[in-house]
């Protein structure tokens, strides 16, 4: 080779030698940075949002579709051009590398399933918008509080609103549905309760929202509890708004939304202080049926053939059956593996068990072996107070034939001051919605249809006026 070609060669190996250097160099990984799943309902998009402190990378993920803004996210490496990003709280994994300063090619692992995910980088990320949420100044009095449930021995806290100037005015408890719920029941960037809560206030009903057994300033476990210990958690929340000045301790009332529609007809009947209940989309049947509607319902709305349906409630069946005949959890544990994995799970890849696992977790708790074989008629029909039941016609996770059920138990006690309302294209949020999926719920900015909001108020102020 002649020695100027040698050169030009030496030239050209050495240029792109500083040329890889320099674009590992100026790899910077902080930013906003977006890309798209391919699901069978269409694509999901993620946002990473990436930032740089003390030499180290951090970061916190939205998925937009589900509501999910911030989540945590575990180790974030950047080495080279390679890109590493692990979410503990799914499961999941991000593994790609730059393939220009603004755009990465990897893959998400999740659920033991991989998918390919190109990220880019973009700019700043669009914030949810809930123009239902409650801003201040407010036209009424807010007190964060703090008291102790004497059954449990428990601190549990949340804040009470009421009218300025307040004297024996009406109040509410508001309970959460399923889950570790804060005392705004904060879903998908939403807050139902928040906005319940300024509606009713600003209309002269006080109202206490309080956060779960374990969330925000509340002591205790929602998977180590069951509907009955938080009726002593409602209970203890009345109790204390008997001891307010503001309030009348007679026109004391309960808003149980989903579960929390559950649990005040319990409370209800362990105590001559209620003085009426509004159950927003609260189960009327026994909790094995309603999971069984609610798959169904769903799997249809996600777009699922029949035959994968039919086949999710056989696995649903062979499920809760193992749950409702071993009471011993770690027996029940090995069996539920044996189920799910086919009597595969000692071979499976580590995501795949963590993935069952979790599912086990939370079929297997103390909470989910009660809602499953709880029935609520026998305790509907021994509620005397008045009772307002509401659901909609769209929602899928208490289907709305609900209504019947709670109309026929609370009447078959001998009360028939029941009142219900179906409202029309709403989902179990009480969103008006298109279909009622899930999905829907953080795509739709109205937290909750105003119309639903005034027939609460003007039933409770009716029932509070003598």
């Amino acid at each position: 080779m002649k020695p100027n070609r040698i050169k030009q060669l030496s030239t050209l190996l050495i240029g792109l030698l500083l040329a890889q250097l320099t674009i590992a160099q100026e790899n910077n990984f902080s930013g906003n940075w977006s890309g798209k799943i391919t699901i069978p309902t269409g694509k999901l998009e993620m946002i990473f949002k990436i930032t740089r402190a003390d030499g180290k990378y951090q970061a916190k993920l939205d998925v937009p579709k589900q509501g999910a803004s911030d989540l945590p996210v575990g180790d974030v490496l950047v080495i080279g051009d390679s890109v590493s990003i692990a979410v503990p709280a799914i499961m999941g994994t991000y593994a790609g590398h730059f393939s220009t300063g603004d755009s990465i090619t990897g893959k998400w692992k999740q659920s033991g399933m991989t998918f390919d995910v190109n990220l880019i980088r973009i700019g700043e990320v669009a914030a949810l918008v809930r123009p239902q949420t409650p801003e201040p100044p407010f036209p009424y009095l807010s007190e964060e509080v703090e008291y102790t449930n004497p059954e449990s021995g428990l601190k549990l806290a949340g804040t009470i609103t009421f009218p300025k100037d307040a004297k024996a005015c009406p109040a509410v408890v508001m309970i959460t549905g399923s889950g570790a719920q804060d005392r705004d029941e904060v879903i998908f960037g939403h807050k139902p309760f928040a906005v319940i809560a300024d509606f009713l206030t600003r209309n002269g009903i006080a109202v206490l929202r309080v956060d779960d057994r374990g969330v925000g300033g509340s002591e205790g476990s929602v998977s180590e509890s069951t509907s009955l210990d938080f009726v002593g958690d409602v209970l203890a929340g009345v109790d204390f708004l008997k001891s307010r000045e503001e309030i009348d301790p007679k026109k004391i009332g309960l808003i149980g939304h989903s579960e929390g529609g559950l649990i005040a007809p319990i409370a209800a009947t362990k105590s001559n202080d209620i003085a009426f209940i509004v159950m927003m989309a609260g189960p009327g049947t026994v909790g094995e049926q309603i999971l069984y509607e609610q798959g169904a319902l769903l799997s249809k709305a996600a777009g699922l053939p029949d035959y994968s349906i039919e086949q999710q409630k056989l696995t649903q069946q062979k499920i809760f059956e193992v749950v409702k005949s071993e009471a011993d959890q770690e027996k029940a544990k090995e069996q539920l593996r044996e189920t799910l994995s086919q009597g595969m799970y000692a071979g499976m890849n580590e995501d795949l068990q963590k993935t069952i696992d979790a599912e086990i977790s939370n079929v297997n708790s103390t909470w989910f072996r009660f809602f499953l074989t709880y029935d609520p008629k026998p305790t509907l029909s021994k509620v005397k107070c008045p009772v307002l039941a509401l659901n909609g016609s769209k929602d899928l996770q208490v289907p709305v034939s609900n209504l019947g059920e709670v109309i026929k138990a609370v009447n078959s006690g001998g009360n028939m001051k029941v009142d219900t309302v179906r409202f029309i294209n709403h989902n179990h949020l009480f969103q008006q919605c298109e279909t009622g999926a899930i999905a829907e719920y953080a795509q739709i900015e109205e937290t909750i249809d105003p119309e639903v909001l005034k027939t609460m108020k003007d039933w409770i102020l009716e029932q509070t006026k003598k």
